[in-house]
């Protein structure tokens, strides 16, 4: 036992000696090693990706210089570079939304009411679209604007896009008339997604003008409840159901053009937007971003701490915003907040200016387009996009080359918010084409500039894209004055007449229109009564002219339904020799303002 006790004794000494130290004292405590501090958790970083008002544009809008070069802009394939950057730079964190009016506008979408850009919108991923005006255009399915049979659906084109698409079509405040959400919309507004374990609740909103600003008719058994109430509702459902963000896509917006200081909303529009009153709403804290739309017109700003995107739309731009999530609150930390506002999609940009838009580029100097940049690396076309896009584009220029058999003599540019000569040509081939006293056109119902030379199809239709045809009403002086007061009041742009002469205030608003004579300023006749051809868009009560239109009697209407306004406009050149010629202003005349209009960029 001794030489056991000596062995052992032994070879505890030699592992002490190993050890470098002599062994520890029977009662010596040895410290504990500090706890590791655990590593505070990084915010949840979410991009969302914003695009409004792509009104068909899966191709790319194409220019010509004055010198020569050809510049392009927009368009789905290049859009789509720009996305796969935004997704390598944040790998699932990207949620891409769109504010509404996703189809009408071009050929490519018009010949297939809709489908291609459902395609393209499936392809690039897109987690939810707002309900625009614009989307109940087509009416039916197949080539009728509205239903004349008790067959047919009005909605049936709108649905046959949800049914194709694979993100969901939101609105919750469209209701049918006996306030339920319409049950073939599949949802209450409102849907949610998960987002780098974030649970993001979205709710879409439409604007109140959809029954004044799409073919009546079609939306005749809906009704377009207060967006900011239903917002409200919805947001609540929300985070009812556990949304820990929610973002709202609104076919609703404003006007910021002052982009410098996303702070600053002193520059803003605020007396012609929906957006505003929502905003001004919801509680704080119930919102956390939005994605605008509607009024084509640039914001990129804070409301409080909201942000709001929003493009002049037709795929030129888009817009980013990037919230930052609390890992442990779950909430979004809204100091961290970024906004990029009306990014442009541009292939190839001017070395100087940094543009691919042609408006700006026509003014430039000197013009050297190099290649574009996003995110540190170059932008291409996505080569599956553009393959999907193809077919649809070879049936566009077969359309778009072929002539309608008339040449213009000059170009005519679209102008909204004054006399233009183009207004007045398609109002002068209104009126003769109906045969009748005068021609009343709306200013939104033209939607591109005239070119000068021979007329093709596709610029015919890029010019006057949707379907509207040519109608007549009887109206006594006492209701041309109405109509005109109802037209010019609405913040609809400048009509454009034929056969009359209007006097206007210089700003917007209700009280805008101030008179109306015949040419040369003489006075209508008091007992008289004027055949006044329209759009059947106004005569259905498109652009706020409704509380007119709806008063009167059936046999005062004629609606001339194999004379669609693009064939009127083509028959008219031919009778002036197949040779359109620019009219002569002067029949708009404008009161000068004492102050400057209240939403004049200050």
């Amino acid at each position: 036992m001794r030489t056991l006790r000596l062995t052992v004794l032994a070879l505890t000494a030699l592992a002490s000696a190993c050890r470098g130290g002599p062994p520890p004292a029977p009662d010596a405590v040895t410290p504990a090693a500090p706890p590791a501090v655990a590593k505070a958790a990084e915010p949840v970083r979410l991009t969302l990706v914003g695009t409004n008002d792509f009104h068909g544009w899966v191709m790319p809008h194409r220019a010509t210089l004055p010198d020569g070069q050809k510049v392009e802009e927009g368009g789905a394939a290049l859009f789509a570079s720009y996305v796969a950057r935004l997704r390598a730079d944040n790998p699932d964190g990207v949620l891409l939304l769109d504010g509404g009016d996703l189809f009408q506008g071009t050929l490519a979408s018009n010949l297939v009411e809709g489908a291609i850009v459902v395609d393209v919108y499936n392809l690039l991923g897109y987690a939810a679209v707002a309900i625009g005006n614009h989307e109940f255009d087509y009416g039916p399915v197949g080539p009728g604007p509205q239903a004349t049979r008790p067959d047919e659906d009005p909605l049936g084109a709108l649905k046959a896009r949800m049914a194709q698409a694979k993100f969901p079509f939101l609105s919750a405040n469209v209701r049918e008339k006996d306030g339920r959400h319409p049950a073939w919309l599949g949802n209450d507004g409102t849907t949610m997604v998960t987002v780098k374990g974030v649970k993001v609740g979205l709710l879409g909103l439409s604007t109140l003008q959809t029954p004044q600003t799409t073919n009546p008719a079609n939306v005749a058994s809906l009704r377009f409840e207060s967006l900011a109430r239903s917002a409200l509702e919805a947001t609540r459902t929300l985070r009812e159901k556990g949304a820990e963000v929610v973002v709202a896509i609104a076919h609703a917006g404003g006007k910021c053009p002052d982009l410098s200081n996303p702070r600053d909303t002193s520059g803003c529009s605020r007396d012609d937007g929906e957006i505003y009153a929502v905003l001004d709403a919801l509680p704080p804290g119930s919102v956390d971003a939005v994605v605008a739309g509607h009024t084509h017109q640039p914001m990129g700003h804070f409301f409080g701490d909201v942000p709001v995107i929003e493009t002049a739309g037709l795929a030129r731009l888009f817009g980013v915003v990037e919230l930052f999530v609390d890992p442990v609150k779950r909430r979004v930390l809204p100091e961290r907040t970024r906004i990029q506002a009306a990014i442009p999609v541009c292939g190839a940009v001017d070395a100087t200016l940094n543009t691919c838009d042609p408006l700006r580029l026509r003014d430039a100097k000197a013009v050297r387009m190099v290649p574009a940049t996003f995110l540190g690396a170059p932008v291409t076309p996505d080569a599956k996009v553009a393959a999907l896009v193809a077919p649809a584009e070879a049936r566009v220029e077969e359309e778009q080359r072929r002539p309608v058999g008339v040449a213009i003599q000059a170009r005519m540019p679209q102008v909204y918010e004054a006399e233009s000569a183009l207004g007045n040509l398609i109002a002068d081939a209104m009126r003769k084409v109906a045969r009748t006293d005068a021609a009343v056109m709306n200013a939104g119902g033209i939607r591109a500039d005239l070119p000068q030379g021979p007329l093709t199809f596709g610029k015919l239709y890029e010019v006057l894209p949707f379907d509207n045809t040519l109608a007549v009403l009887d109206l006594t002086a006492d209701e041309l004055r109405r109509f005109l007061t109802l037209a010019y009041g609405g913040r609809k742009g400048v009509f454009a007449v034929s056969g009359l002469e209007v006097t206007l205030a210089a700003c917007p608003g209700p009280e805008r229109f101030k008179g109306v004579t015949l040419p040369g300023g003489a006075p209508l006749k008091a007992k008289g009564t004027y055949r006044v051809a329209v759009p059947d868009f106004l005569v259905r009560g498109g652009d706020g002219v409704g509380p007119l239109t709806s008063t009167l009697p059936p046999e005062r209407i004629s609606l001339l339904q194999g004379q669609p306004l693009r064939e009127a406009l083509t028959e008219y050149g031919r009778a002036q020799g197949n040779t359109l010629k620019p009219p002569a202003l002067g029949r708009v005349h404008t009161v000068p303002g004492t102050a400057p209009c209240a939403d004049a960029k200050p």
